[in-house]
């Protein structure tokens, strides 16, 4: 087996019995890595903080801080490695658990056996090591236009990526502001992955959708005949999203009585159910946001002064796309591949013609809008490249700034007194000159059966029968 030789190669050694610590680290430095002491948590708190290693090495039964609270400790901290445990005969459910728990990487019985915890080590290391890559290479896409779910190259989002990898490691509040398909809940959810509560659930409730006492209900949970219709106790969003993440979405559409019980939740940390007497502690970060300008709510009332100020730590606010329209190439190239995914599509590219009509188009509906008019392109188009024959009929007419005009190809219109089988006939021909005559597509978007729409090629005398077709294989 080859040594590592690499200085990030480095473990600490954590035991209380010296004659047990130091022929160890002894042993572990003579196979090339990296090694430091400790004798019980505590000290391997304070060294670890001039010692990064890499790989922990410890015992379980120690004085002062056992290994138990250390890996609790450093994995509360998101700043937990790869840990071996040592463990003596009797405490090996103890490890066991300790593994499950706190995502040890090992565990190892006395007497150590050289071959297997240098086999252990090894493994830890590239673990380690490839977790750090990870994170590196996660780093250097956010510069080049990706974080998490997220992409974008302008200025402005490269700004919001810069706020989103300073306050995701805190545990501030975060308020996100943007128009409607801006994509604040892609925000919400990049803050979270990158935080020490990435681990954790990940909760988002619509203010805007529910009534008070549903929205109280959502909120805080209820015991079982709080109000008609609760048959049975349930919790609430706060209780769900223990140790992770709570996203209010429309903060200010949510009820003013609503926003104070929220005040007084955000300064206790405690949640009471609908109906319930006991209080429940909850530890839950906050993120809210909304499509209104928040100054402006707070002179209508809608928002309560003392909530914003609790919940605008932090504020990012996201540009609309119309300002940002450096992001349109980089986001259709990202959502086609999506999309494609999704409905089992082969799309390679969005034409030249097509993107410059996206970017002639102010895109009142924002991200979420552009992918709606993907998704509809990419499922007619189905493979090759997605073409202005693909976008639906009035793309960009009611903008006031058309990007395609209505007569193009795509775009029926029928003389009143057109009967039913004239129409039927128009469609199915548009339909099939959409698909370039792929009539399995084409089936598809008719929502008929291809049995079926090879009858109706029949009766109205399109293309070849149904008898040639099957037996030519056209499709």
């Amino acid at each position: 087996m080859t040594s590592p030789d690499r200085p990030e190669s480095s473990v600490l050694v954590v035991d209380d019995e010296e004659n047990q610590r130091m022929p160890l680290a002894a042993m572990i430095r003579s196979w090339g890595f990296a090694v430091e002491t400790a004798a019980n948590g505590v000290e391997a708190l304070d060294k670890l903080v001039t010692f990064p290693a890499n790989v922990i090495v410890t015992d379980l039964m120690m004085p002062r801080m056992d290994g138990f609270e250390l890996m609790q400790r450093l994995s509360a901290e998101n700043r937990l490695p790869p840990a071996i445990v040592l463990t003596a005969f009797g405490n090996i459910e103890t490890a066991i658990q300790t593994i499950h728990d706190l995502g040890a990487f090992w565990f190892h019985e006395k007497p150590i056996q050289p071959n297997v915890l240098r086999i252990l080590l090894e493994r830890a290391s590239t673990q380690s090591q490839l977790t750090v890559e990870t994170e590196r290479l996660q780093r250097q896409l956010s510069y080049q236009g990706v974080l998490v779910d997220m992409v974008g190259v302008s200025e402005q989002m490269q700004a919001v990526f810069s706020v989103i990898r300073q306050v995701a490691p805190s545990r501030a509040p975060v308020l996100v502001v943007g128009e409607s398909g801006t994509g604040k809940e892609l925000v919400a959810r990049a803050v979270h992955q990158l935080s020490d509560r990435k681990g954790g659930p990940f909760v988002a409730i619509n203010c805007a959708a529910l009534t008070e006492t549903l929205m109280e209900s959502e909120l805080f949970g209820h015991e079982k005949g709080a109000f008609t219709g609760a048959l049975e106790r349930r919790a609430g969003c706060f209780e769900l999203a223990q140790r992770g993440t709570l996203l209010l979405d429309e903060l200010a559409e949510m009820p003013p009585n609503t926003q104070a019980k929220l005040l007084r939740v955000l300064e206790d940390s405690k949640v009471r159910r609908l109906g319930g007497k006991a209080e429940i502690s909850v530890d839950v970060r906050i993120i809210a946001s909304t499509n209104r300008n928040p100054e402006e709510a707070l002179k209508k009332g809608i928002l309560r002064e003392d909530l914003y100020y609790r919940l605008n730590v932090f504020q990012i606010q996201l540009a609309p796309l119309r300002q940002r329209m450096k992001d349109v190439d980089v986001l259709c190239d990202t959502l086609v591949a999506n999309l494609n995914r999704k409905h089992g599509c082969n799309v390679s590219h969005v034409s030249a013609e097509v993107m410059a009509a996206f970017h002639k188009y102010d895109w009142p509906g924002n991200v979420r809008e552009l992918r709606n008019v993907l998704e509809r392109a990419v499922i007619v188009a189905g493979e090759g490249s997605v073409e202005m024959v693909h976008l639906p009929y009035d793309f960009g007419v009611s903008s006031g700034n058309p990007a395609k005009a209505p007569q193009e190809p795509d775009f029926a219109r029928l003389p009143v007194g057109t009967t039913v089988a004239q129409a039927e006939k128009a469609l199915i021909q548009l339909t099939l000159q959409h698909t370039k005559n792929n009539k399995t597509r084409a089936a598809e978007i008719l929502n008929i059966s291809l049995k079926t729409l090879f009858n109706k090629l029949k009766e109205y005398a399109l293309g070849k029968s149904d008898d040639e077709e099957r037996r030519g294989g056209g499709g």
